[in-house]
């Protein structure tokens, strides 16, 4: 069990914090406080409530070490996944009091000359979630697996996949399901403990790590829920969304919208598409790999009251004659229940796997 410090200076309420979020809010290991110079002094429950945890903001690690932590947790996943230059003195500071450093960029920390030397000698160590393992090429074989599979798909990126997932999955085991949450990305694989960060995964291997990540899970569960990555119309993370989608195989897709969206994050120029242009964007490109229906929209209402959020639910069903809810808001179970018996398995490609 770790005890992390959330390290999030100056962006703990947005969507830049979402690995933070994730984290404090669905894994098994205690985050002891949160590190945010802006918010010092006030408690996550007043300036998140969503994530439902009595938590003490602090303004530096120096602070949070009262806390007794393991870990310290990069809790941001900036803009191309590089380390911003101020952080490093309380990267250096966590590691001279021993804490493990848990990061989620895509720069490797482990090979950061002064921080591997400083882990040496306190004797810590740095664990770099997205440096993926060795992959195959999508070789087929997902095809043939026995277990369904049901991926999120976003109308963008940082849209709500991963808790969608998570939050289906336990309706899932609810109802009684041998529910698997197929972790895709860097905060996932935190609260799970396994998988791969495939936006990391060099492009032509990116279905063939979906194919593996699947392939394990169904040793795990007979329902596979796995979590999606971007959007399919944003202009810098497309291609991993693709990848995804064919490479996992899926048999049903669950389509994820955050309402308060009007352009692609870091975009304005970019719509985000209508719903219903989403969801037969999504299934054309299944089909000419392996037929897979959108079953129904997770919206994220987060920030909006639950009336308005109600009227958005009503608005997409009308829109999409699909079963819509938000599964953070109202709970997974009403959506699962009314998507359920539409997952079934589909057939593959007529294709030998390699």
């Amino acid at each position: 069990m770790r005890k992390y410090i959330a390290f999030a200076p100056g962006v703990f309420t947005t969507h830049y914090a979402k690995t933070a979020h994730g984290v404090i809010a669905y894994s098994d290991d205690l985050t002891v406080a949160v590190i945010d110079p802006e918010l010092a002094g006030r408690n996550t429950r007043e300036v998140a409530p969503h994530l439902g945890r009595d938590i003490p903001i602090v303004a530096s690690v120096r602070e949070a070490l009262a806390f007794s932590p393991t870990s310290l947790l990069i809790g941001l996943a900036p803009k191309g996944g590089a380390l911003p230059k101020d952080w490093r003195d309380e990267i250096i500071i966590a590691i001279g009091a021993g804490l493990e450093i848990v990061s989620g960029l895509h720069e490797m920390l482990a090979d950061d000359p002064e921080f591997s030397a400083a882990a040496s000698n306190s004797g810590t160590s740095i664990w770099d979630v997205r440096k993926p393992p060795a992959v195959p090429i999508f070789s087929g074989k997902a095809f043939q697996l026995p277990a369904c599979i049901l991926l999120t798909v976003g109308s963008d990126a940082a849209s709500g996949k991963m808790t969608a997932s998570l939050e289906l999955v336990r309706a899932a085991k609810d109802r009684g399901v041998d529910a698997v949450f197929v972790p895709t990305g860097q905060t996932g694989i935190m609260i799970a403990g396994w998988g791969i960060a495939v936006d990391r995964v060099i492009a032509d291997f990116i279905s063939g790590a979906a194919e593996q990540l699947v392939e394990q899970a169904s040793t795990r569960g007979d329902f596979l829920v796995v979590e999606g990555q971007g959007g399919i119309n944003h202009p810098a993370y497309s291609a991993v969304t693709l990848g995804l989608l064919h490479g996992s195989a899926p048999d049903a897709l669950l389509l994820v919208h955050d309402v308060s969206r009007e352009s692609v994050a870091g975009f304005p120029n970019v719509p985000v598409l209508p719903l219903s242009n989403l969801v037969e964007l999504y299934e054309k490109l299944a089909g000419g790999v392996k037929p897979a229906r959108v079953v129904g929209i997770a919206l994220n209402t987060k920030g909006w009251s639950d009336e308005d959020a109600r009227k958005a639910v009503r608005r997409a069903e009308e829109e999409t004659r699909l079963p819509v809810d938000d599964v953070v808001r109202f709970g997974p179970h009403a959506l699962y229940d009314a998507i359920a018996p539409s997952i079934k398995k589909t057939s593959g490609a007529k294709m030998t796997p390699a």
